[in-house]
């Protein structure tokens, strides 16, 4: 008798031990695949998951997460109702083993649906903030490949690419891919100019939409000091950080600036060595340093110049329920931040801030959920990105000192982070108090999910695109402009949609990547000319015609 006991404890033991490795397992997955879209609290890009097990069965699950989109076209009445609300599609994981989907299994089932809260409906809900629709225009632009990044991975996405520029000294044009390498596109095709993975041993590209070797600045003086600047992502508790929030709220992963030093700029690959600027805290894998850059504009012995502008998320503070760690001219989350890397007077001692930076710290403006893309118009303004929770997708004129709202304010509108994230309401009579600066251009998610930040035409050869900003939504891949003349603080300029052609054949960026989910990315080259970017081939595509076609 004795015996059976001390068996069936072995048992019981083995058993439990098995189920805390499969749900150990299934944490681990799950934060590399899944964590961006969604948790277990709120809402955000994708429903929350809490209770789901209690919702539906495991079969269910199992069809959803390798083939969501059979399931939305086979009528499955949750899934359309899911596609229904949320207006895109969650894309195929069926990559993962059967041992990687026990494990979300497993870990869905320790995960209760949080207390239902109760919103508060006042009738002013706007499911539908902005009823108008984008029109398509008559613009038409033809594209021709230029070349093809290496995959960096045989699950999902071939390539992260998510950022094209160019050196200033040779012109030459690079591609960053998330995954973590560096290329610069040469005539026998891309070649590996650095690679992130190798220098860095802390760092990870999961998980997130956004995590990995974030972006890439040479100094506009390369050739003659050698500097580099990139950001990149690391395990949390890699190293100590210089923003930080207080330590009883989870940090997913770490943020890093780091200046790139070469004795010999020529050198191919790079070679050299590297010094951390600053690293930061996030509580989430989304929203991050996911732009660097120089004013093009600017010119020796001009205040901006040699000045790095960095483009901070929220770090998901506001959705995952710590919005007092955003929003604020003292916040380093949230915020365009302005930095001299020659100087020294910031608190690390490891960068300058400059004095014509309006708050005495880093930031240049604030209010943002996540400034995407910063570039400068010919005429000197600067335009960023802002892309949005639930509703609105925005373009924003950047001026120092600014306050651009989130999380009170999302596009033109009011949100109310501590109630129902899911909608946004008018804004308030006495709104004018607040002083906060709206976009100059927005859409609402009935017509893309995120806004992919673009550029003013530069270029001399396609006078069809002078005076245009060109940009498109990020998940649809849908191509927008707005004209440059509309773009104002104060007003709403109109977007329009344009056409393309690949090689002269009509076609769209779905039917060419072969994927629902787009991530269509903008570049330009050193004479104004523009580039576009598809994460999920890997393709770098050239804008080589445009032409006002009259259907």
């Amino acid at each position: 008798m004795k015996l059976n006991l001390s068996l069936i404890a072995i048992v019981s033991i083995c058993i439990l031990s098995c189920k805390q490795n499969e749900v150990a397992h299934g944490e681990e997955v799950f934060a590399q695949n899944c964590s961006t879209c969604h948790n277990f609290r709120t809402n955000g890009i994708g429903p929350q998951l809490g209770g789901l097990t209690e919702q539906v069965t495991e079969d269910w699950i199992r069809k959803f997460i390798k083939d969501p989109k059979a399931m939305i076209d086979g009528a499955d009445e949750r899934a359309g109702v899911l596609f229904g609300r949320y207006n895109t599609f969650m894309p195929s994981f069926a990559h993962l083993t059967e041992e990687d989907i026990n494990g979300i299994i497993a870990l869905l089932k320790t995960k209760q649906a949080p207390p239902k809260k109760q919103f508060k409906v006042d009738g002013t809900e706007l499911k539908d903030p902005i009823p108008a629709k984008i029109e398509m225009s008559d613009l038409v632009i033809d594209l021709k490949e230029v070349a093809t990044i290496p995959a960096s991975s045989d699950e999902g996405q071939k390539t992260r690419i998510c950022k094209l520029d160019f050196r200033p000294d040779t012109k030459g044009i690079f591609v960053v891919d998330l995954r973590g390498k560096l290329y610069e596109l040469k005539g026998n095709g891309p070649q590996m100019y650095l690679d992130m993975a190798a220098e860095k041993p802390n760092f990870i590209h999961k998980p997130g939409l956004a995590t990995g070797f974030g972006s890439f600045a040479f100094h506009p003086e390369f050739a003659k000091n050698g500097l580099l600047y990139t950001t990149h992502v690391e395990k949390p508790g890699s190293g100590v950080a210089d923003f930080a929030y207080p330590d009883t709220i989870k940090v997913m992963l770490q943020w890093v600036l780091s200046e790139w030093k070469t004795d010999d700029p020529n050198a191919f690959p790079f070679k050299g060595t590297s010094r951390e600027l600053f690293r930061a805290n996030m509580v989430h894998s989304y929203h991050g340093v996911q732009e660097i850059t120089f004013n093009p504009l600017a010119k020796p012995g001009d205040e901006d110049y040699g000045l790095l502008y960095i483009g901070v998320g929220d770090g998901s503070s506001v959705e995952m329920g710590y919005p007092f760690i955003a929003h604020g001219k003292d916040k380093f989350w949230g915020s365009i931040l302005r930095i001299d890397p020659s100087g020294s007077n910031s608190k690390n001692k490891n960068y300058g801030i400059p004095k014509t930076n309006p708050f005495n710290n880093e930031v240049f403006a604030y209010g943002f959920r996540n400034p995407h893309r910063i570039s400068w118009s010919m005429a000197g303004q600067i335009l960023a990105s802002n892309i949005g929770h639930h509703r609105v997708e925005a373009l924003n004129i950047i001026e120092a000192g600014r306050d651009y709202g989130w999380p009170e304010r999302e596009g033109t509108f009011e949100m109310r982070y501590n109630d129902d994230m899911d909608v946004v309401h008018p804004l308030p009579p006495d709104d004018a108090k607040y002083n906060y600066t709206y976009p100059v251009a927005q859409y609402d998610h009935d017509e893309g999910n995120a806004i992919s930040g673009g550029l003013e035409y530069w270029g001399k050869s396609l006078n069809a695109l002078k005076g245009k900003y060109l940009f498109g939504d990020i998940v649809k891949g849908r191509l927008f402009y707005v004209e440059m003349k509309d773009l104002k603080i104060g007003s709403q300029a109109t977007i329009r949609e344009f056409k393309l052609t690949l090689n002269g054949a009509k076609n769209t960026l779905v039917e060419m990547t072969g994927e629902d989910k787009v991530d269509v990315r903008f570049g330009r080259d050193h004479t104004g000319e523009m580039y576009i970017l598809t994460k999920p081939d890997g393709k770098v595509y050239k804008i080589v015609g445009a032409s006002l076609i009259h259907s």
